[in-house]
């Protein structure tokens, strides 16, 4: 059986998606402003390699950039921003559909989104201090969440 990230395209595939998400936000006027302090130039290709790391792919993420608790610490300390997060999971419905993408990797990459914007990037809004070291890139599978460290 293939995984979600070969049936979303594979790498191609995947920073198709995370481009069509960038562009969304970033039009956004709820969601852009996560971005209004500035973002790596390559922000669109290091999203889309945790993508591939999270859907099945390779180690692109943490292999190359950082790790799972270098991107829970840039998600947290913030405060709870629930509009932030809802509108941001709605850009990344619509960023499946740009892209083309149908059921049932659309849902199961869905869900995926949805929960990692509201569990897994949710944990620390109080202290970003309060995240640990050592966390894993959480594995979604068609099933659903395989594994995490927290």
């Amino acid at each position: 059986m293939e995984t979600v990230y070969e049936a979303a395209g594979g790498d191609e595939g995947v920073l198709r998606l995370a481009a069509a998400w960038h562009e969304r936000v970033l039009a956004d006027e709820v969601v852009s402003h996560a971005f209004s302090h500035g973002f790596q130039p390559d922000h669109t290709e290091r999203l889309a390699a945790y993508w591939i790391e999270a859907l099945g792919g390779p180690a692109a993420y943490s292999g190359v950039y950082g790790t799972e608790s270098s991107v829970v610490h840039m998600h947290s300390g913030n405060g709870e921003h629930l509009e932030m997060d809802r509108r941001a999971i709605a850009c990344f419905g619509q960023a499946l559909d740009d892209i083309g993408l149908t059921d049932p990797v659309r849902q199961v990459l869905y869900d995926y989104f949805a929960w990692a914007t509201n569990v897994s990037m949710a944990r620390y809004h109080s202290n970003k201090d309060d995240v640990p070291d050592g966390l894993a890139v959480p594995q979604w599978s068609w099933d659903g969440l395989v594994s995490t460290s927290a």
